[in-house]
């Protein structure tokens, strides 16, 4: 999926400015799926204005400068439906973090320490993104993909925190690796996507 689309697809929701779907991509309901940053979106909005795909209107703030506030427009919303209708691009998985721990035996362990705490707390930040951005009025959609989210991020910090102490030990025994509570974290998941908190 080009910015183009994801920009389309952010305006779909509400008109908003380019910082405001930053916001989106870093702390809003795309974080825990998808990265995009000023360096793409604000080219990408350039363009779709070009295309006559969104309109934009600046709007005057005291002591600072004016903000431009994007909306979709129609032909913007059958742009975005077109887009929707190809074939996904096979997900991509870069994490430093992963390749850190793949490299733990290079490591030392107050390191490792460290890079794990910070990974489990991302998770954890991304779970209270999720939790603060969902809402029952959301598209089936919306709801579909956060509960997909939250049981990910759920599963990764039981795994991590279960099986700190064998990334921390420095042993080769696979023995000590612990299975994670698969119907813990799927009955989270079922609850969050109903509209509950787990």
């Amino acid at each position: 999926m080009d910015t183009k689309s994801l920009c389309l697809g952010a305006l779909s929701i509400g008109e908003a400015s380019g910082y405001e779907i930053k916001k989106m991509f870093e702390e809003g309901a795309f974080r825990h799926f998808y990265d995009a940053g000023y360096g793409s979106i604000y080219p990408a909005l350039k363009k779709l204005l070009d295309e006559g795909l969104v309109t934009c209107v600046e709007m005057e703030q005291e002591g600072r400068p004016a903000k431009k506030v994007y909306s979709l427009t129609e032909a913007g919303r059958d742009a975005l439906k077109v887009s929707l209708k190809q074939a996904p691009a096979r997900d991509r998985v870069r994490s430093d973090s992963l390749v850190m721990m793949f490299f733990a035996h290079l490591i030392e362990p107050g390191h490792r320490a460290a890079v794990l705490d910070a990974y489990i707390d991302y998770y954890r930040t991304s779970i209270d993104c999720i939790e603060n951005t969902a809402c029952d009025d959301h598209p089936f959609g919306h709801q579909f993909v956060s509960g997909l989210g939250y049981a990910i991020c759920q599963a990764a910090i039981d795994y991590l925190e279960e099986n700190k102490e064998f990334l921390l030990s420095g042993e080769n025994s696979k023995d000590q690796l612990k299975e994670t509570k698969k119907s813990k974290v799927a009955a989270a998941a079922i609850d969050h996507a109903a509209g509950g908190v787990a």
